[in-house]
Order: structure tokens, then C-alpha cells, then sequence
């Protein structure tokens, strides 16, 4: 689906996602990245897991930020590893038989796809999946955007103190009037 029908204000949109929560189960949303299908389509859009029950079902939804399908992210879509490392199971045939391939974490960060199958409910809200309950999706009113639930960590920089900076500038100051002084005793 399109990103929009995951935390779009319309009247249809938040029905529809109320619907998928409370009358069916809604097991997860993977959301693909920019550009996975260019050149036909450039939006952003999402692959929504439910399974059609009319009676609930829903406890949580795991949610998992895919952003690397295997091929290059513009319009031409070029191969970013080899054939047999493409795809959510990667491998190779070998005598009539399927051999896996385990990706290195460098071939990992180009296809996430077989990264989404290792991973489900027990990564924490920093990771590129985790679950949200589903009382927590109600009091947000439906929205199913990934980023709407994502914790970002920030990490702590270290400035250096204010009136260390400004003795520093100072400094630098000095130096270029003496500089230009020495220019213009030159001329």
C-alpha cells in the first residue's frame, strides 16, 4: 500500500486501519524503501500483514523499516550483489539441491530481505524491527507509520565549554590581525 493509508486523516483511511486492528488480526508492516518501485512508481509505500479473521485477533503488530531490497534505489535498479545473494532466501542450486548463503553484514546493509524473515517480536523500539501493542495503536488513533512508534537514541556529544570556544576565537583573531598587519606593511 501506499505510505499515506498508514497515517492518512481521512475519514477511509482511519477506518480501514481501525478495521485491520480490531475486526481482523494485523500481524505486521514492513515498509520498503523509496524507490523499490522506480521507475513506475516513486512513493513511498508498505507491505501490510494481516489475516482476515471478522472477529479481532490483533494483540500486537511488528513493524520492520526495510532499507535495502538487494538493487539499487534509483531508476535503474541495478543489482547492488551477485544473482544468488539477491532475495529473502539467498543461495544457489547445486546438484539438484538449494544451497543457503549466509550474507556477510556488509551484503546485509544492500538486502535486508532475509533479515526480515530473522527477525519478529524480540528487538527493542531502536532496532529496524520491534512489536507494538495494540492498545498502544489505538490511543494513536490507528496510525500505522513506523515512525510514529520508532524510539531514536541520540547520542550524548561532548561540546567543549563556551568561554573555551570564545578564547579560542580570540586567538584566531589575533593571529589574523598580525597577519594582515604584516601584509599591509609589506605594500
Amino acid at each position: 500500500v501506499p505510505d499515506g493509508v498508514l497515517f492518512g486523516s481521512s475519514t477511509a483511511h482511519k477506518a480501514i486501519r481501525k478495521m485491520l486492528v480490531e475486526d481482523h488480526r494485523l500481524d505486521g508492516i514492513v515498509k520498503l524503501p523509496p524507490g523499490v518501485f522506480r521507475p513506475y512508481a516513486g512513493v513511498s509505500t508498505a507491505i501490510v500483514l494481516f489475516t482476515k479473521t471478522n472477529s479481532g485477533g490483533t494483540d500486537r503488530v511488528w513493524f520492520y523499516d526495510c532499507q535495502a531490497d538487494g538493487f539499487s534505489l534509483d531508476d535503474k535498479r541495478n543489482a547492488l550483489l551477485p544473482a544468488s545473494k539477491i532475495g529473502p532466501t539467498p543461495g544457489h542450486h547445486e546438484a539438484g539441491h538449494f544451497v543457503n548463503l549466509t550474507l556477510t553484514d556488509e551484503e546485509l546493509e544492500k538486502n535486508n530481505l532475509p533479515d526480515i524473515g530473522a527477525r519478529w517480536a524480540e528487538r527493542l523500539r531502536t532496532e529496524q524491527s520491534f512489536c507494538v501493542p495494540k492498545s498502544e495503536i489505538a490511543a494513536a488513533g490507528y496510525d500505522l507509520s513506523i515512525n510514529r512508534y520508532k524510539e531514536v537514541v541520540h547520542e550524548a556529544i561532548e561540546h567543549r565549554q563556551p568561554k573555551e570556544i570564545v578564547a579560542e576565537l580570540k586567538a584566531l583573531e589575533k593571529e589574523i590581525a598580525e597577519g594582515l598587519e604584516e601584509l599591509e606593511a609589506m605594500l
